[in-house]
């Protein structure tokens, strides 16, 4: 049967997918918008080394088209169930976090995505805004932008896309 050598691939394609979405919910990536150089390094050193493990030793170009139609196929089913299934959707995607909320900061939750005192600030002045206490709610949207709606109802809402890593916000 001409199919059977690309089951393997399949196996190992769908394999590889999985163990990638695990990883990188385990080990997370708050900072969708920004990809700095380390960043594509990563990526592009994944790719390379899940290769093989996907495809084996068929290097044809089918076995390549099967592996790709095959990680195409599990994102669009994964989308599809995700939207679907509250509790899939909770493991497996991110949620927007409140970084100001009434004008007080939530320290654990800036310390925990790694945003900087000059980085919100930042955000802030985007928007129009000096001080934290002009700010309604600040959250970290699931794309990575820090979205800001201000107290003053003349105000619009902004997205700031982060740009750097910055140290740990300070208390």
């Amino acid at each position: 049967m001409i199919l059977f050598p690309y089951l393997d691939i399949i196996g190992r394609s769908a394999a590889v997918y999985f163990f990638m979405t695990i990883a990188l919910r385990i080990f997370g990536k708050k900072e969708l918008s920004q990809l700095n150089t380390a960043d594509i390094i990563l990526i592009l050193l994944i790719s390379n080394s899940v290769q093989n493990a996907m495809v084996g030793p068929d290097t044809s170009l089918w076995g390549g088209l099967v592996a790709a139609l095959v990680l195409f196929i599990i994102n669009f089913v994964i989308k599809k169930l995700t939207h679907k299934y509250k509790l899939l959707n909770d493991l497996l995607l991110d949620k927007p976090e409140i970084l100001i909320h009434d004008g007080k900061l939530d320290f654990d939750s800036l310390s925990k995505l790694d945003i900087s005192h000059d980085e919100l600030k930042e955000a802030m002045r985007e928007h129009g805004l000096e001080h934290f206490t002009d700010v309604k709610l600040c959250m970290l949207e699931i794309d990575g932008t820090i979205s800001v709606i201000s107290k003053d109802k003349n105000l619009k809402q902004t997205h700031y896309k982060r740009k750097h890593n910055h140290k740990n916000f300070r208390k």
